[in-house]
């Protein structure tokens, strides 16, 4: 049996903790370590026979960890973190501000490259897998249009800004896609939607004993960048039905595109992938998971610097050969 890829864990959040998980579903894989900005005695790892570190000791491990998975958020941690962890560490992250996706991109290559270590940078399932599937149908159908739905799910973002408004003391919010939009684009239509057209967004709030509910309301509704360009429903909930039915994380989507073939044009193609998660840190995570396998294979082979998921060729996801992936999956 070879050796298995020895792996670290920056981070114990919900990503991190769906890593952890997802690693014991892959025997190929062994979890070394997890490291942490909070005191490691105050963490409570399932596998108890993983070390749990401060941060500050991960320089230890060059050498003994072959990748490293990045589980910090991307506003402020992977944009400082990922840099650093790859001047010794190859390494995969969960990146996700689209908009910035090539400037961090370039900052990791830079880094990579002077010191031999590749980083798969912007790994999940938007960017990540929904991401494949637009590049996809656009190669096979180029005249078409892409569209991409999310939901219906959990924005952990947009909850926390709900949960910043004084007087809310529990939030979370989920984005819905209008079933309306969906039927369209699945009919061929290819219609223009605005985002207000492709999905609304519905709140959960547990307002503070006095608060004035209808201020509230009014200041997530009227929330530049958040809820002011959306149909928005808010609800006002008791603490109890909120942690009986809103302290799951769901999501999923749907990318489809639709196009066109023929010297006419005159034949529809759909093509269409989604997914519907119970659980979003833990699926990313095991998006994680496979790429790291993907970035140890891709570093053996000296293909060192910033990769995404367009870089890396899908058979190196999994544990199996390519005589096996031939036999069984071709």
């Amino acid at each position: 049996m070879t050796e298995s890829i020895k792996v670290g864990i920056v981070g114990y959040g919900n990503l991190g903790k769906g890593a952890v998980a997802a690693l014991s579903q892959n025997d190929d894989m062994e979890l070394v370590a997890v490291f942490t900005r909070r005191a490691p005695e105050s963490l409570q790892i399932h596998n108890q026979k993983v070390k749990v570190l401060h941060i500050s000791e991960a320089g230890k491990y060059q050498g003994k960890i072959d990748v490293m998975i990045l589980c910090g958020g991307s506003a402020t941690d992977l944009p400082e973190q990922t840099p650093t962890f790859a001047v010794r560490f190859n390494l995969v992250n969960s990146f996700d501000n689209h908009a910035k996706i090539p400037e961090h991109f370039a900052a990791v290559d830079k880094v990579a490259k002077a010191h031999g270590t590749t980083a798969a940078i912007s790994v999940g399932w938007d960017p990540g897998l929904f991401s494949l599937n637009r590049m996809l149908a656009g190669a096979i159908l180029p005249e078409g249009v892409d569209y991409t739905f999310w939901g219906r799910g959990v924005s952990q973002g947009h909850s926390d800004a709900v949960r910043r408004i004084e007087g809310v003391k529990y939030a979370v919010q989920y984005t819905i896609p209008v079933q309306e939009a969906i039927d369209r684009v699945r009919s061929g239509e290819n219609p223009h939607l605005s985002a207000r057209e492709k999905h609304l967004r519905e709140c959960y709030v547990v307002a503070e004993e006095g608060a004035d509910l209808e201020r509230i309301s009014q200041r997530i509704k009227t929330m530049p960048d958040y809820f002011a360009e959306y149909e928005t429903i808010v609800n006002f909930i008791t603490e109890e039905e909120f942690k009986q039915q809103h302290s799951q994380m769901p999501h999923g989507g749907f990318v489809i595109h639709s196009g066109r073939t023929g010297h006419g044009l005159e034949h529809k193609q759909m093509m269409e992938f989604s997914l519907k998660l119970e659980s979003n840190p833990e699926f990313t995570s095991s998006v994680l998971v496979a790429y790291a396998r993907a970035v140890y294979r891709l570093n053996k082979e000296g293909q060192v610097g910033a990769k995404t998921v367009f870089d890396i060729p899908l058979s190196y996801l999994s544990k199996r050969s390519a005589a096996e992936l031939r036999r069984d999956l071709l």
